[in-house]
């Protein structure tokens, strides 16, 4: 067997650490003793010395030829956003300030900030470090380790928080120790939920048409046929320009979408009847859609507008826009659209997450015949 060794993050005793994990050999165990004063940890099971620059080249530089060592747990890869994405840190300044509340750390909102993470992904990373820090209100947080996450974790499980949401506990936690702090995948050990396989929810044609109709105006008509003729997800709705329709080419250009990726979705001719109504009478001058003062229209109009038009036309089900993009892209296969194009047209990075449509497509029941018919 070829000989290797595994770097591992390790905070001892508040203390940065490189943890050497590796099968037991007299070779690699007899040079890991050269190592400036390597001790064991009996909590993580494995050798450790002083996370230093110069202990970290001595390592390489000790088992060169003689064991390969696996940086991958150690070393980040991963590069910033390059897209010109602001920030918004507003909210988070202006808050209230509770007595006895531990808010996050300013340097957690720093390398947030830096890293460009998508705005909704900010208030919901700060939102679960803080509901974590204040269940440990009175520890450091460097004291903390895998079993308080863990207890932390067990704690969120009893309340029925959802996969998705543990899920995203775990990554918000992770991120102040891991690339705040500088110690990428410290918590290696930390167990996740399985992901949750929910089918998506669907409308008829017939529901998605009603729910338009119930619209208040030609804005909020514009804003739901959007939503459902171009797939679209509500942040880019949002951040859509006015520039950015090709009534010429029938095409809508979407810049930095999820993922930080560009993509052309379809514009629909019955759609841009409305919208040249639309741009007639509210004249917006950057934004597609826009509030009151010119600036970019709020999330929670966009949800709002859609529940209050799915009220008013009596579906049952409850209704958000992803609903609508859902609605969007099933529609489509169920026309016969090729699941490749439809994989563009949303801008799924991966095509197995576009699969999951081919589970509610109505067209594929009605090829196979009920044995009670038979």
């Amino acid at each position: 067997m070829e000989k290797s060794i595994t770097l591992k993050h390790l905070l001892i005793r508040k203390q940065q650490c490189i943890g050497l994990q590796f099968y037991t050999d007299t070779v690699v165990q007899a040079l890991i003793k050269e190592l400036p004063s390597p001790k064991w940890s009996k909590e993580f099971n494995m050798v450790y010395i002083l996370n230093t620059k110069q202990n970290v080249n001595l390592v390489f530089e000790k088992f060169k030829g003689v064991a390969w060592i696996n940086g991958n747990y150690f070393f980040q890869n991963k590069t910033l956003r390059n897209d010109n994405v602001d920030v918004d840190l507003d909210w988070f300044k202006k808050r209230e300030k509770k007595k006895g509340y531990r808010k996050c750390p300013e340097e957690y909102l720093k390398k947030l900030e830096l890293k460009r993470y998508a705005n909704n992904t900010v208030k919901n990373y700060v939102s679960c470090f803080e509901s974590f820090i204040n269940h440990y209100k009175d520890s450091d947080l460097l004291d903390l380790n895998e079993n308080d996450i863990r207890d932390y974790l067990q704690k969120l499980i009893k309340e029925k928080k959802s996969n998705s949401s543990i899920n995203q506990t775990i990554n918000a936690i992770k991120f102040y120790y891991e690339v705040v702090l500088g110690m990428p995948n410290r918590f290696y050990t930390i167990e996740r939920p399985r992901k949750e396989e929910k089918l998506p929810k669907v409308l008829s044609k017939e529901d998605v048409l009603s729910v338009i109709e119930q619209t208040n105006n030609i804005k909020h008509r514009c804003i739901v046929s959007l939503l459902y003729s171009a797939g679209l997800r509500r942040s880019e709705l949002l951040n859509l320009k006015v520039e950015n329709i090709d009534s010429k080419r029938m095409l809508i250009r979407i810049e930095g979408a999820k993922g930080n990726k560009d993509r052309y979705t379809l514009l629909s001719k019955t759609f841009l009847k409305d919208l040249r109504l639309y741009y007639r009478e509210w004249k917006p001058k950057i934004y597609l859609f826009e509030g009151p003062k010119g600036n970019q229209y709020s999330a929670e109009s966009v949800l709002k507008i859609v529940k209050r038009a799915a009220k008013k036309s009596g579906v049952k089900m409850n209704v958000t826009p992803h609903v609508l993009r859902h609605s969007f892209a099933t529609h489509l296969l169920e026309n016969g659209t090729d699941l490749r194009y439809i994989q563009a047209l949303l801008g799924h990075k991966n095509p197995k997450t576009t699969e999951i449509y081919t589970h509610v497509a109505t067209n594929v029941f009605l090829q196979i015949k009920n044995p009670l018919d038979l």
